[in-house]
């Protein structure tokens, strides 16, 4: 009876979604709102949720990168780190602004899976297609770590529907579209150039080749990358392609064995997190095996150009694994699945009744929303599981180190050094927005003479000392501060680390 009591409402609530979604006079407004909604209620998960943890290092390490503007850096490409920098140029540096920034990531690649559906499914479906896509980690979980995986989710979205739509219909005004986002999704991650290789190989096997490439589209499409990715090509030769190197030495060149169970993992991986939406489909429209065989490659030229476009980027990555000794992770296939409603809903087979299309859509509301009431105590679980401390602590040790340094000097802090996820943190949180040391170009030694910097460490952390220590030899008025910070959390103290503060002052 509390079942029903508490169902009945999100099933009326579901129905009047359901309604707007699919009134063509109400559905472009409604879904924006809906993806408002979407956003407001994972962004406020995020910041109760992981508000124990702190930022992940890979956000602070963006927002070090996002200081020092370049055309690339030594380990990915710089969309990600640029859109940090004018988000932080408008909004504060906080937590509940960097989840935000987050989850607008995949609530724009749901927005043009949403555009896309429409070439392909009616409009009961296409709203079943933006709830199942809800559903998917990747969408929400494992979106709010902002990072070069999460900035390819819109980007590989958006390329995909402009090329679609350029193929078929020659538009010089998509192909243009199409070799910006192309472009974009290469300075997004370079994982991207399976999404560029899979929407060829899908152009190559589709009956109307000869018409696309006599055509001005695929010119126009390769031009207009070539021309928004020139700079960044002209970087990476300056800096002799150094992110290459550094994927290479850190996924390249592994045993046979790594490289098989990695390519196992990814394809595994990612089927296991589209799983909710797979057993969805197959419970509420029980295909036959003809019906699945033809929603997995389709007879009809549309649809097979579609399931072309997915699979391709989603196979090609492993097969490339396996030939180049190269180890690859699932979580890289978060943008590959924008096509995952069309090619599980675009068959004349495949229906759902009233019923069902309700609880689809009530599933992809309730799911937030439970995952909202439960955060304080995933906050709680995760502050007693002891959370990364370099993390975890950075807030409170960034007013440690702006604390010491306004004693030593009225002079703003301009750097931060010592161990890197220190830094990365220390500089995302301290007053005045200073650039980090570790891991990115060296500013001139006069510069940094001039300003003088703090060095934070690990107090057992020998060997970063050591090095912070030598510095602070050769400029006289150098301190060293000592400090222990333990969080607490929702009444949950945390464990106590101890740090070291070197302040080196300005010369």
């Amino acid at each position: 009876m509390a079942l029903s009591r508490l169902f009945t409402p999100l099933d009326r609530a579901a129905g009047r979604i359901h309604g707007a979604l699919t009134d063509p006079a109400r559905r472009d407004r409604a879904v924006l709102l809906a993806l408002a909604a979407y956003v407001a209620v994972w962004t406020l998960y995020g910041v109760i949720a992981k508000g124990s943890q702190g930022l992940h290092p890979d956000m602070t390490e963006l927002v070090a990168w996002s200081r020092d503007f370049s055309l690339g850096y030594l380990k990915h490409p710089p969309l990600a780190a640029w859109l940090a920098a004018v988000w932080f140029g408008v909004l504060p540096v906080a937590e509940w602004s960097f989840y935000l920034l987050a989850m607008l990531m995949p609530a724009i690649a749901l927005w043009f899976a949403w555009r896309l559906s429409a070439d392909y499914l009616d409009a009961d479906k296409r709203v079943a297609g933006l709830a199942l896509l809800m559903l998917i980690p990747f969408f929400n979980f494992h979106a709010l770590k902002y990072n070069v995986n999460t900035v390819m989710m819109p980007v590989w979205a958006a390329t995909t529907f402009w090329f679609l739509r350029s193929y078929v219909t020659r538009s010089r005004v998509y192909a243009a579209l199409a070799g910006i986002g192309a472009a974009g999704c290469m300075l997004g991650k370079y994982w991207s150039v399976f999404l560029l290789a899979g929407l060829a190989l899908a152009a190559l096997i589709d009956a109307r080749r000869g018409d696309y490439f006599r055509s001005a589209a695929p010119w126009i499409t390769a031009a207009t990358g070539v021309l928004v990715l020139g700079p960044h090509l002209w970087w990476l030769a300056q800096h002799d392609f150094a992110p290459f190197a550094y994927a290479t030495a850190v996924h390249g060149e592994k045993a046979m064995m790594s490289v098989v169970l990695g390519a196992l993992e990814y394809l595994g991986g990612a089927f296991g997190f589209v799983a909710i939406p797979l057993l969805i489909v197959l419970v509420a429209a029980r295909p036959s095996l003809a019906v699945a065989a033809d929603m997995i490659w389709p007879a009809e030229r549309e649809r097979r150009l579609a399931a072309a476009a997915f699979w391709a980027p989603l196979l090609l990555p492993p097969v490339v694994a396996l030939a180049t000794g190269a180890t690859i992770n699932s979580l890289w296939a978060m943008p590959a699945f924008t096509l995952l409603p069309v090619l599980l809903l675009s068959s004349a087979a495949v229906t759902f009744r009233p019923a069902e299309m309700r609880r689809i859509v009530a599933m992809a509301i309730a799911v937030p929303l439970v995952m909202l009431v439960a955060a304080p105590a995933i906050a709680i679980i995760g502050q007693r599981g002891g959370p990364q401390a370099a993390a975890a602590q950075a807030p409170l040790l960034a007013v440690e180190v702006g604390r010491a340094w306004r004693s030593l000097t009225p002079q703003p802090l301009r750097f931060v050094g010592g161990d890197t996820d220190l830094a990365y943190g220390v500089i995302t949180y301290v007053d005045g927005r200073p650039r980090a040391l570790p891991g990115m170009a060296a500013p001139a030694a006069a510069e940094l003479a001039q300003a003088g910097q703090a060095i934070v460490c690990f107090a057992e952390d020998a060997g970063c000392r050591a090095a912070a220590t030598a510095q602070a030899a050769r400029v006289a008025g150098s301190r060293t501060v000592e400090t222990t910070i333990a969080r607490r959390v929702w009444g949950v103290a945390g464990k106590p680390r101890d740090y070291a503060i070197v302040l080196v002052p300005p010369q």
